[in-house]
C-alpha cells in the first residue's frame, strides 16, 4: 500500500502532505502529553513503532504503483490513539522511504494519510466500538486491526483514483492492463 516515489502528481503529494501534517502535529502534541503524565510509556510507544515498522516491512508487490502488506497500526491506535499512531507511522515510513526503498519522500504525505491516519482511526473507531460492547480485548484487538489494515487499503486505492482518474471503470481496467503488460 505504499505509493512509490514519485508516482502522484505534484499537487497531489501537496495535498495529502499538508493534511498528514496537521494530524502529525496534534499527535506530537498528543505523545507530549502522555509522556509527561506517564513517563513509563515510553517503551510502549517504541514497541509500538517497531511493530509497525517489522509489519509494514514485509513488502509485497501488488498493483502498479503500490505493493501490500500488513501494518501493525491497530495495536498503536488501540493503546494510543489515532494521532499518536500517525507519529508514528510517520517515522516508520520515513525510515523505509530512506532504508528500503518502500513508498518514498515525494509520496509520504499521501502514505501518512492512508497509513498513518485512516487506517489508525478505524482501528481506534472498531477497536473503542467492540470493547464498548463487552467483547473481549483480543478479538476487538483483531477486528480492528483487520479493518484498520483493510481500509488503509481502501484509502490508497482512493489516491490513486484521485490521482489518476479514468472517464469509466472499464477503461481504468484497461489502462491497468496496459501498464502491467509494460
Amino acid at each position: 500500500m505504499h505509493i512509490m516515489e514519485g508516482y502522484l502528481p505534484l499537487e497531489w503529494c501537496i495535498i495529502w502532505f499538508v493534511i498528514s501534517f496537521i494530524v502529525v502535529a496534534f499527535g506530537l502534541y498528543q505523545i507530549k502529553k502522555i509522556v509527561d503524565e506517564t513517563p513509563e510509556s515510553k517503551a510502549l510507544l517504541a514497541v509500538s513503532g517497531a511493530f509497525m515498522f517489522v509489519l509494514s516491512s514485509l513488502k509485497l508487490p501488488s498493483v502498479t504503483g503500490s505493493c501490500s502488506h500488513p501494518c501493525g497500526n491497530g495495536l498503536g491506535a488501540a493503546l494510543f490513539g489515532p494521532a499518536v499512531t500517525a507519529v508514528l507511522a510517520t517515522i516508520v515510513l520515513l525510515f523505509q522511504a530512506l532504508l528500503l526503498a518502500h513508498g518514498g519522500l515525494t509520496t509520504l504525505g499521501a502514505n501518512i494519510f492512508s497509513m498513518g491516519i485512516v487506517g489508525p482511526l478505524v482501528a481506534w473507531i472498531v477497536y473503542k466500538g467492540l470493547i464498548k460492547a463487552n467483547i473481549s480485548s483480543t478479538v476487538a484487538i483483531f477486528f480492528a486491526a483487520f479493518l484498520g489494515d483493510l481500509l488503509t487499503y481502501v484509502a490508497t486505492s482512493f489516491q490513486l483514483a484521485l490521482a489518476f482518474p479514468a472517464p469509466d471503470f472499464v477503461g481504468q481496467i484497461k489502462s491497468l492492463q496496459t501498464k502491467i503488460i509494460r
